[in-house]
């Protein structure tokens, strides 16, 4: 039986994720996976910034 892929698999946590820049969790989630599979992309809508958080 072959698994799901993980790359599309996301935690399933919904609340926003602390800006890195700015201390604001008015986040959003831009795509579930970054550059590996450990990262996710996350917009923070307060300072305008795109980051990266490790999962």
């Amino acid at each position: 039986m072959r698994r799901p892929d993980p790359s599309v698999d996301t935690s399933g946590d919904e609340t926003g994720a602390e800006c890195p820049y700015c201390d604001s969790t008015d986040t959003e989630r831009e795509h579930p996976k970054g550059p590996s599979l450990c990262r996710s992309m996350h917009y923070c809508n307060d300072c305008e910034q795109p980051f990266e958080k490790f999962e």
